[in-house]
């Protein structure tokens, strides 16, 4: 079963990604993580389905936010 888009935010969050004000249109969110400067962009409405990509996306850029910061 795919996870939702507001999963996928919420593990943005818990690993220090915050919303980057006034980027994005409409269902696109931007998030950027302040210590690295990784950025992401998430299409979607909070309840729908997460495409496998963009999980995938998610997860990379957790962890390349986690090599720059130096906890891997």
């Amino acid at each position: 079963m795919p996870r939702k888009i507001r999963q996928l935010i919420a593990d943005l969050r818990k690993n220090g990604f915050c919303l980057a004000a006034g980027r994005g249109k409409g269902s696109h969110r931007m998030f950027f993580d302040p210590e690295t400067d990784v950025l992401v962009e998430i299409c979607g409405h909070d309840g729908d389905d997460a495409k496998s990509y963009l999980e995938k996306h998610i997860k990379q850029k957790i962890e390349e936010a986690k090599q720059k910061r130096g906890e891997v």
